[in-house]
């Protein structure tokens, strides 16, 4: 939890429209300093940079993931005309369909308990762009809207379940892919 802190608190920095180094960045080729935790498209891609990073970690040793790509299905679509997107559609990506899988579960879990670099850098975002479910539960329970501990519970509840149903299709999943199901 103090590491996400302090990733909150550097990135908010960074994205400072007076002095943070994005925007210094930008005066070096004379366009002017933009204020990306205000822009609602930006907070909220700001606020989900963990799950961003959670899905860089699945897919970044691409030659790795290619590895894993059967040649002889290659070869095989090769040989029926396959080329370029259609290559790309019917052979690669099926095969890469786990990891992408995986990928996409953590992502909207992570999103769905997004709490701490939401609440350091946007504070729920301008307008509430970039509020999740977890950052919701917090202000409402034990924020500026009052002391509602029981809405705050119900809507944990509420989290709780989106999360399970998550898991368990995952788990379901990759149990009918292990039992050979498809």
């Amino acid at each position: 939890m103090i590491s996400q802190v302090v990733v909150g608190l550097v990135f908010t920095w960074f994205y400072d429209p007076t002095f943070g180094l994005l925007n210094v960045m930008l005066g070096w080729f004379g366009l002017g300093p933009i204020n990306v935790l205000v822009t609602r498209i930006w907070s909220l891609t700001v606020s989900f940079r963990r799950a961003l990073a959670a899905n860089r970690l699945l897919h970044d040793p691409v030659p790795h993931r290619l590895n894993a790509v059967d040649p002889e299905q290659i070869e095989a679509g090769r040989l029926d005309g396959a080329k370029g997107l259609k290559m790309l559609w019917y052979i690669v990506l099926p095969q890469l369909k786990p990891a992408t899988f995986i990928a996409f579960v953590v992502t909207i879990i992570g999103a769905l308990r997004s709490f701490d670099l939401i609440s350091i850098m946007t504070e729920g975002g301008p307008f509430g762009s970039s509020r999740v479910l977890a950052y919701y539960m917090f202000e409402v329970s034990l924020s500026e809207y009052g002391f509602r501990m029981g809405y705050g519970a119900a809507i944990a509840v509420v989290l709780f379940i989106i999360m399970m149903f998550f898991i368990t299709y995952f788990l379901w999943s990759m149990y009918r892919d292990e039992k050979g199901g498809r």
